[in-house]
């Protein structure tokens, strides 16, 4: 549950602050004595940009750090908004208020690291660990209502994402997850429509359909619609969300310790997708936007499908299987061919693909890769203005020469070397239109919280991806 935020026009005495300022001359230390301002300059004259007064309210000083860049300087409020919050909690402070005095323009970024770790999972807890401010009043002439709106509708849509990732198998099966995905659009105003595996049998998918061979659930092939009136797009943009909901490995299976059991936010991309249409529904942006989400588990039945298998895809493109653990492909494949009934305009599809991509980018970051130069480069810009940044990989054409069968048009896994960058050459088969990649293997779920990214599922590229279909032109 968000707090109930509120703009105001001036300080409110008798509630805890946290002050948001570039230098002690600043209009906000006007109350407070010379002895206390002393003490807070003394505090924070060395390389602390934040600190804590109790008197007995709770003020929370951040000061802007000189030299830092913008973006830079935005990360270090939704840090010090994540640290203004674990004070709270301790004292559990149920009103405050922000009071943003600095030239940057840190108030919107400090709430939202504020409200972003305000997130908790405790639905199958006896005693729950939720808390969150009641209210929180919003002193600052740069910050509007309309912005405030945005940001808890954008924080909203994350905590969703959240919650189904977080969510276990024993819940979430495919035909649950398209549930909630319904649910969502109820809630927002976006379409969905489910497709059963009737339907997906009679569309051919092959690649979904042998994914979910090994399972006693259904898979499902959701089609999610955001289309109103004013679209200032002619043709649609297209969001792709890989959704198994738990990922044994298949009869390649995984090994247990630090590998199978996380693998319910395997789901991820999916969870993104249907956050993203949510978002952009409820703050009603003026495109149209299509999200493609197929979904199953991935387990070994005695009648999965095995290596050695040969299928055929949506497309009649036909694939050797190698390893049944490489099965994301195979789903995303299906559906990057079916997008090209819309005639896009972009394509983006977003997954935990490969275990390489952690390897890369640790925690930090997601990969990126695709064949639309302009759209990469301002998704990377995105990424660094609102701290969900990128690390581009190449799709050269040698990444396709171990994609290469001597049974079939393709195999699915090629070799260990490069294996992020074979994976979105497998993906690009299936294109044949601007088409984004991004791998968010190492940071759509955590084992410790990082500021104000929780441990478990983090709703990583939701911000982004709002945030840059919200400057497409």
């Amino acid at each position: 549950m968000l707090p109930n935020i509120k703009k105001i026009t001036h300080r409110r005495e008798n509630i805890s602050a946290a002050l948001l300022f570039d230098n002690f001359e600043s209009p906000s230390f006007s109350s407070f004595a010379e002895k206390e301002a002393g003490y807070l300059k003394e505090k924070m004259a060395s390389e602390n940009e934040w600190t804590v007064f109790k008197q007995p309210l709770v003020f929370f000083f951040h000061k802007a750090k000189e030299g830092k860049a913008a973006w830079l300087q935005a990360e270090s409020a939704r840090q010090a908004g994540s640290k203004f919050y674990d004070v709270l909690k301790t004292e559990k402070i149920t009103s405050l208020q922000i009071i943003g005095s600095s030239k940057n323009e840190l108030t919107l970024p400090f709430l939202e690291g504020l409200l972003l770790s305000a997130y908790s999972f405790s639905k199958y807890k006896k005693e729950k660990d939720d808390y969150a401010p009641a209210e929180i009043f919003v002193l600052d002439v740069r910050v509007d209502e309309k912005k405030i709106t945005e940001l808890e509708t954008l924080t909203s849509a994350v905590f969703c994402a959240r919650n189904l990732v977080n969510e276990p198998l024993s819940y979430l099966t495919a035909s649950r997850f398209s549930e909630e995905m319904e649910k969502m659009g109820h809630e927002a105003g976006f379409s969905v429509e489910i497709f059963n595996r009737k339907k997906i049998e009679s569309l051919r998918m092959g690649g979904l359909l042998a994914v979910n061979k090994g399972s006693i659930d259904p898979p499902t092939f959701n089609v999610l619609e955001w289309n109103p009136e004013n679209a200032r797009n002619k043709k649609p943009l297209i969001l792709v969300g890989k959704g198994v909901v738990y990922d044994t490995g298949g009869l390649s299976l995984k090994p247990t310790a630090k590998s199978m059991d996380y693998m319910k936010s395997d789901m991820a991309g999916g969870a993104v997708v249907a956050a993203v249409l949510y978002a952009v529904a409820k703050n009603k942006l003026p495109l149209h936007i299509i999200g493609l989400v197929p979904a199953t588990d991935n387990r070994p039945d005695g009648n999965a499908y095995v290596p050695g298998d040969v299928i055929t895809m949506f497309d009649g493109t036909t694939v050797e299987i190698k390893n049944t653990d490489a099965e994301g492909r195979l789903l995303l494949a299906d559906a990057l061919s079916y997008a090209k009934k819309y005639n896009p305009e972009l394509v983006l599809d977003i997954a935990t693909l490969t275990g390489s991509a952690e390897i890369i980018t640790g925690t930090q970051a997601f990969v990126g890769m695709g064949n639309s130069n302009e759209n990469l480069l301002r998704l990377k810009q995105t990424g660094e203005d609102i701290y969900e940044r990128m690390v581009e990989v190449p799709l050269w054409e040698e990444f396709a020469k171990p994609l290469q069968s001597t049974v079939a048009d393709l195999n699915n896994l090629g070799v260990r070397e490069g294996q992020t960058s074979i994976a979105g050459k497998f993906l690009e088969h299936f294109t044949d239109y601007p088409w984004l990649h991004l791998d968010i293997a190492g940071v759509a779920f955590l084992q410790e919280k990082d500021f104000y990214r929780p441990a478990g599922g983090t709703g990583f590229g939701i911000r982004l991806l709002y945030h840059f279909l919200k400057k497409f032109n």
